[in-house]
């Protein structure tokens, strides 16, 4: 090769390595993760803490960006969408993932979790890795973490202490099976009036009582129009973080470690946060004149199993048995 041509040659080499350096930013994987909640609460914030910690444990080979308050659309939208391709993660009650696979809603079963620390240890159980399979299996996506959300109690006009007394209650409760079967079985009239309404609907007297977590009856401001909690815990209220399976299938088995563990590190950290407001909530209450009101459980507990039986709902024993025996964990 003639000198001047093996100088062009290894010129071309050189310019072309010195290029190589800025590939991998064009090659990086753009992620959508959605969820219906405020920029304000906490799974949101863990979230964008999530998606900043993925992209620093992967040298920024993924960047997520996350679209809060319904932005990408309702509940049911965002879990469309991962099978449409229209989102990679979402966070989501799986009450909507039972539509898909029923088993996996055994968790909004009225009174099966004593508290957020039994939640939390299904989160970790060989039940929820079960039935997390047993949803992947049929929908091809992958819920990888859990979030405690709140303890559902009822707020109300008219105070009740026993599952009798709510005979006749005009409630709000969301037009689903299992958040129903508490207020059916104790003989309640219920309402599935829309969330945005539920303020108007209390003060108006369209409805005498709702129940939410202490944290939402706060942030919806029920406190102003409703006098009266009453501690029914009736559902501990919880949220997936969920990977679509177009995703999962392009992760690589270190990748999929990375999501999972960084999706639990974030719904841990949210928890914590979440327990802790709840903590402050009832004494804040207290303090702006409100009656708290304890019932004993047990006896709504017992409504509920006489009148709504597990299967009927799309679950089995098994996994309300194995749930049962799990012993509580601190967050």
């Amino acid at each position: 090769m003639p000198f001047l041509t093996r100088r062009l040659a290894l010129g071309l080499v050189a310019a072309a390595t010195a290029i190589l350096p800025a590939l991998p930013a064009s090659a990086q994987t753009k992620l959508k993760w959605a969820h219906v909640y405020e920029t304000s609460e906490p799974f949101h914030t863990q979230s964008v803490w999530a998606a900043q910690e993925i992209a620093k444990r992967t040298n920024n080979r993924y960047q997520i960006d996350v679209y809060p308050a319904s932005q990408l659309g309702k509940e049911s939208d965002i879990n469309q969408g991962l099978s449409l391709g229209t989102v990679d993660m979402i966070i989501s009650g799986p009450s909507f993932a039972a539509r898909s696979y029923p088993p996996i809603g055994i968790g909004y079963y009225p009174y099966i979790f004593r508290d957020s620390g039994h939640l939390l240890a299904f989160a970790k159980s060989d039940v929820f890795k079960e039935l997390s399979a047993g949803y992947a299996e049929k929908t091809g996506n992958h819920m990888v973490a859990l979030t405690y959300y709140g303890v559902r109690h009822s707020s109300t006009n008219k105070p009740f202490k026993t599952c009798a007394e709510m005979k006749g209650l005009k409630i709000r409760v969301p037009d689903a099976p299992a958040y129903l079967a508490m207020p059916r079985s104790c003989g309640a009239n219920t309402s599935p009036i829309a969330f945005a309404e539920v303020y108007l609907a209390l003060q108006n007297g369209t409805v005498d009582a709702q129940e939410n977590p202490l944290t939402t009856i706060e942030a919806k401001k029920f406190f102003e129009v409703q006098k009266n909690i009453v501690l029914t815990g009736h559902i501990v209220d919880h949220l997936a973080t969920i990977i679509s399976k177009q995703l999962w299938a392009k992760l690589s088995d270190e990748d999929k470690k990375i999501f999972t563990d960084v999706a639990q590190e974030a719904a841990i950290r949210a928890s914590g946060e979440i327990q802790a407001k709840e903590k402050e909530l009832l004494e804040t209450f207290k303090q702006k004149g409100l009656t708290i009101t304890e019932v004993n459980k047990d006896e709504f507990k017992d409504a509920v199993m006489k009148s709504v039986t597990l299967e009927s709902l799309g679950y089995r024993k098994a996994d309300y048995d194995k749930i049962q025996a799990l012993k509580s964990e601190g967050l």
